[in-house]
């Protein structure tokens, strides 16, 4: 199995502006993959400007956020690539696509660091927050899911949020299950 970095990916929209979306960044070696889902603004932006940026949050409600819809975080702009990157990141990384490989469903991206960027002391995370991270991820596959299967995941995930969830988790964690609730929506809406 492929190592996965969980990060906010920053690309370009066509007017400029930011397009933050949570993407679980492929290690290949020094390289890294994104591998989105068609229909998807990633591969819209990454197609007509190949570089992006990808970071750490230091608040998991961006990456909950950022699932169902809340997507004004504060950007920054990045040092050696045209872009931005999400402000408040325990790090970041620059980077530039070098390959596409074309798929009609999901294409892979295939990218070199352009420069890596420490911010903040990473402490580490709470049971809470890898309880919300999973749960976004799961929140992006209600289209592919039964119910029973995401009932069960929620059901389980919600133990370590009673246990260790502080206000920006438990916020979080009611965004998403606003989602989950709502139901599905098209495969590849969001990425």
């Amino acid at each position: 199995m492929p190592r996965i970095l969980e990060t906010i990916v920053t690309t370009l929209n066509a007017d400029g502006s930011a397009h933050l979306v949570p993407f679980g960044l492929i290690e290949e070696g020094e390289h890294y993959v994104v591998a989105p889902f068609r229909p998807s603004p990633t591969i819209a932006n990454l197609e007509r400007h190949p570089f992006l940026a990808a970071a750490a949050p230091v608040d998991v409600r961006v990456i909950a956020g950022c699932v169902t819809g809340r997507r004004g975080w504060a950007t920054l702009p990045c040092e050696r690539i045209e872009g931005v990157r999400l402000a408040e990141a325990f790090a970041h990384m620059e980077l530039a696509v070098e390959a596409v490989i074309p798929d009609e469903v999901r294409p892979r991206f295939r990218c070199r660091v352009v420069h890596r960027g420490l911010h903040q002391p990473f402490l580490g995370y709470n049971r809470a927050q890898a309880a919300v991270l999973e749960a976004a991820i799961l929140s992006t596959r209600l289209h592919m899911l039964s119910s029973d299967k995401i009932r069960t995941e929620m059901d389980y995930l919600r133990i370590a949020i009673g246990k260790t969830a502080g206000e920006a988790e438990l916020e979080a964690w009611q965004w998403i299950e606003e989602k989950i609730l709502a139901g599905p929506t098209p495969a590849g809406s969001s990425g």
